[in-house]
């Protein structure tokens, strides 16, 4: 260690931390033995946003390791923290160990410095405070994997005595997660472990046993985690910055299965923390064709929730979409809170339940309208009037955009949305005019409403009127015009490939503007791609262009999509297609907050994968 006297010692201003020139670090450190406890608290914020930033280490971290250790056990306050944060600094990748991406970086600076004083740390093992222990332990495991056999040797008596003897469960605890560091130390003990009268060494017994053994876990490991994962660990974070709870939390996302056993148990067992339920909803988010359990263990949760359904119930309105056919009791469910909760009404609709109807009036939010429109336009004369009522007051893009869909009654709607296409925002107006065009109705009003925006200077405006006009009057002159400006612009702005493709043979002249754009960045290529095989009738270059881009996102699904009308497939493609459909993961994350079903990519990909591996 290194007394604050020896900081002037240390060309700080020479070495760098998170916010360039390191020579503020000596009056950091020193200000760590001041008298007055906010002073100190000031100088170890500093310090955890300087020579720690996000998890990085810079060139002044090392140097600064000796000092922060003298800190910790003669600095006049907040030990623990310096502790932790010699721990954070000191977090590294062990497969990275004497790589040159290793020697390059300064985290094995700090390493080295660590490894050098932590025999004179070793003493806050042996603190009366039990989280000074705790933190002790920390740095220990932060560096397990790069001590010497002797210094080894000597740490893992150490912390195997403190694992015997200490009287605070949760020290014992980390004591043995410390000895799992440690490689070897922990082997012999962790079998006993799991008998421990201590819920907190069982625990940790058992989340040392999952991680070396990965899933699917044995029933002794599962059986610890329900019985003693319930209430929520001890919360001090570890070196990577996670507690236990979050290491547990990522074993249990390893093994579906064994997650919701778990989640099951602990629900029963009072939900506490909504611990089982967050779990639940961690499965459904990580691993496919588990909606039905999941949904399930949150019904059985709603009674233990504190705060009231609503995030409960706004999941299930996020997933029950995916249930071929949602069951009584969770429609029911849903039912009895829907009068009073936009979520349970939202996941009615989506349930396709023909009582939300009879609710959707006593509510503004236009998602609802949306999404009843989407998947009940059979219903599109009780819903057109609740849509127009909306709009009257309020021009919304996701009830524009649901319109078309609902068919003739949806003419009625006309002066809404030409109202929309006068004062609504430019976005707006866009729908607006898209929607105009798709319903259909060529009247002198909306004609003339369109042919002025035809002039607009907003592009997507001007692009969306003349589709339209073309749509109802079958002249393309004015939207061959706003596209060939729009395909030579630099850069190249946002297109719709559907509304070019709607122009039909009309728009073959703008295919010599459209191949250069087939090797241009990701929606550009996409969009030209998908419009040159509609125009040209030919899937020669659109295809390659499409394969490029078929990966697990919402850009991916719209080139799978497209590629799916080109004719056969590439051979090259369908090792991918296969990991789309036949993954047991998730590939891209649902959406919760996606206003009209549109956050079930990974369900759409993996739907059309197979589809086509079909053909």
């Amino acid at each position: 260690m290194r007394s604050p006297d020896e900081l002037d010692q240390v060309p700080w201003a020479e070495l760098s931390h998170a916010y360039g020139s390191a020579e503020d670090v000596p009056e950091l450190i020193g200000a760590l033995y001041a008298a007055r406890a906010a002073t100190v608290d000031e100088a170890v914020h500093e310090l955890f946003g300087t020579v720690l930033h996000q998890g990085d280490v810079c060139s002044a971290s090392g140097p600064a390791v000796p000092f922060l250790a003298h800190a910790a056990r003669h600095g006049t306050g907040r030990p623990v923290d310096v502790l932790l944060l010699l721990a954070m600094m000191a977090d590294h990748e062990p497969e990275l160990v004497g790589s040159a991406r290793w020697e390059r970086g300064p985290v094995s600076g700090v390493c080295v410095e660590l490894c050098r004083v932590l025999p004179e740390l070793l003493p806050c093992l042996d603190g009366a405070d039990p989280e000074l222990r705790q933190a002790a332990l920390r740095v220990v495991a932060a560096v397990a994997d790069l001590l010497s056999s002797h210094l080894a040797t000597e740490v893992t008596a150490r912390v195997s005595e403190l694992f015997e003897r200490d009287a605070v469960p949760e020290v014992r605890g980390d004591a043995l997660l410390t000895l799992g560091a440690l490689t070897l130390g922990a082997l012999g003990r962790a079998p006993s472990a799991f008998a421990d009268p201590l819920p907190e060494v069982r625990l940790a017994a058992a989340v040392l046993a999952a991680e070396r053994g990965g899933p699917p876990y044995p029933p002794e490991v599962v059986e610890a985690f329900c019985l003693d994962g319930a209430r929520p660990p001890w919360d001090m974070p570890w070196a990577d910055g996670r507690t236990l709870d979050d290491r547990l939390t990522r074993l249990l996302a390893r093994d579906p299965d064994a997650a919701l056993a778990v989640a099951a148990r602990w629900i029963a067992a009072g939900d506490q923390g909504s611990r089982g339920s967050w779990l639940a909803e961690r499965i459904v988010e990580t691993w496919r064709d588990r909606e039905l359990e999941v949904l399930d263990l949150l019904l059985a949760a709603l009674p233990h929730q504190h705060d009231g359904p609503t995030a409960h119930l706004r999941t299930i309105a996020h997933w029950i979409e995916r249930l071929p056919a949602p069951h009584d009791t969770l429609r029911d469910t849903l039912f009895a809170h829907a009068a009073t909760d936009p979520s349970a009404l939202l996941g009615l609709v989506r349930a396709r339940d023909p009582r939300a109807l009879d609710l959707l009036s006593a509510h503004s939010d236009p998602q609802l309208l949306a999404e009843a429109a989407r998947l009940m336009p059979t219903a599109a004369d009780r819903l057109v009037p609740l849509i127009r009522h909306r709009l009257a007051t309020a021009a919304d893009l996701h009830l524009i955009a649901a319109l078309p869909a609902l068919g003739e009654p949806a003419r009625a709607a006309v002066p809404e949305l030409l109202s929309c296409l006068h004062t609504g925002t430019r976005y707006a107006a866009t729908a607006a005019a898209r929607a105009l065009g798709r319903l259909g109705d060529p009247g002198p009003e909306v004609l003339h409403a369109l042919a002025t925006a035809t002039h607009s200077e907003d592009s997507p405006l001007r692009i969306a009127a003349t589709v339209a006009h073309h749509r109802l009057t079958g002249d393309a002159e004015p939207a061959l015009a706003a596209f060939r400006e729009l395909l030579t612009a630099s850069p190249q702005p946002h297109w719709d490939a559907d509304e070019l493709s709607s122009l039909g043979p009309a728009a073959a002249t703008l295919l010599p503007l459209l191949e250069p754009l087939l090797t241009a960045r990701d929606h550009t290529r996409f969009a030209a791609a998908d419009a040159h095989h509609h125009l040209s009738g030919s899937p020669t270059l659109a295809t390659p262009a499409l394969a490029t881009l078929i990966t697990p996102t919402a850009l991916g699904l719209s080139a799978l999509r497209s590629l799916a009308t080109t004719g056969p497939l590439p051979d090259p493609l369908r090792p991918t297609l296969r990991a789309l459909a036949f993954s047991p993961h998730r590939l891209t994350p649902d959406d919760p907050l996606a206003p009209t079903g549109g956050g079930h990519t990974d369900h759409q990909l993996r739907t059309l994968a197979l589809s086509l591996l079909a053909q």
